[in-house]
């Protein structure tokens, strides 16, 4: 029998129209509107993608966007001045700098320079710190999506083996801790693990987030096993694929994310989650109705 699709357009349009619902109720009656402002270095033809589609998300339930445009040119001091004036306005509520960028401004610092409270994609030490002791920092935005989707599989967390290949501050530590915390004994595998097949044979959860073509192959899952592919290639045809052999794969798996439409649009509903929490005016209007 062929796995279930997680399919993650559907999961993230429900999660777009409950926000929606959510700010339609406090229209007319918030002190401050949630705004997030998106921060694009050039003009790479991918990264103008990503960053519109954050923006059709904002429109779409009520977020108030801003997309804030820098020539490749712009100087590493003037980047983080630009970067502070967003701090120091209070209304803007979300900051995001969309990856990547030109390689004279790709410091962590830049991601360090944006203030805790408004780093809704989680980036910040400050917020895997809080989030690494079970405190309540801000989650990654993928990390956070790939938890929902795991939760609409129903599994209980508690004892299963996962194995999360990639060990990026952006995906594959984190979510690796909030397996840990969800009560999962975790693996993670990365481009000097030996025998890689030797951990993902036997993984209940398998998440891929490396971003190679067919790094998964059938003989490397578990019969049974929940795969999460977060791995974005495009194939020799120009097709968008993941990390996983997506058609062999998907007879051995008990569900699986495609792609498109699996962990992407989870991402982007993750971060309306965020960028509406770091406001807070939303929560607090509807706990006075």
């Amino acid at each position: 029998m062929s796995a279930k699709i997680l399919n993650g357009k559907e999961i993230a349009d429900g999660i777009l129209a409950n926000l929606k619902k959510r700010i339609n109720k406090c229209n007319g009656s918030l002190a401050r509107h949630p705004k997030l402002v998106v921060i694009q270095v050039g003009d790479d033809p991918a990264s103008t993608i990503y960053v519109n589609k954050k923006h059709e998300a904002c429109q779409e339930i009520g977020i108030t966007s801003e997309i804030k445009k820098f020539p490749e040119t712009i100087s590493y001091a003037d980047f983080l001045m630009e970067i502070g004036k967003l701090n120091k306005d209070d209304k803007v509520h979300g900051i995001l700098v969309q990856a990547p960028l030109p390689k004279h401004l790709s410091h962590k610092q830049v991601y360090e320079t944006i203030a805790v409270e408004k780093d809704v994609d989680g980036w910040h030490p400050f917020n895997h710190g809080k989030n690494l002791l079970g405190k309540k920092g801000i989650p990654p935005a993928t990390p956070k999506g790939i938890m929902t989707l795991l939760e609409h599989t129903e599994v209980d967390f508690i004892g299963k083996n996962a194995v999360v290949i990639g060990r990026s501050n952006i995906v594959g530590k984190p979510i690796a801790l909030m397996l840990i915390n969800a009560g999962c004994t975790v693996t993670v595998c990365n481009s000097k693990t030996k025998s890689i097949k030797e951990f993902t044979k036997n993984a209940d959860i398998l998440i891929s987030a490396v971003g190679k073509i067919n790094l998964i192959t059938a003989d490397m899952v578990k019969k049974g096993a929940i795969v999460i592919d977060v791995g974005m290639n495009r194939n020799a045809e120009g097709k968008l694929c993941g990390d996983v052999d997506f058609e062999k794969v998907k007879e051995k798996a008990s569900w699986i994310t495609p792609v498109p439409k699996g962990v992407g649009p989870m991402t982007i509903a993750s971060l309306m989650q965020n960028t509406i929490n770091t406001c807070g005016e939303i929560e607090s209007c509807l706990l006075s109705k």
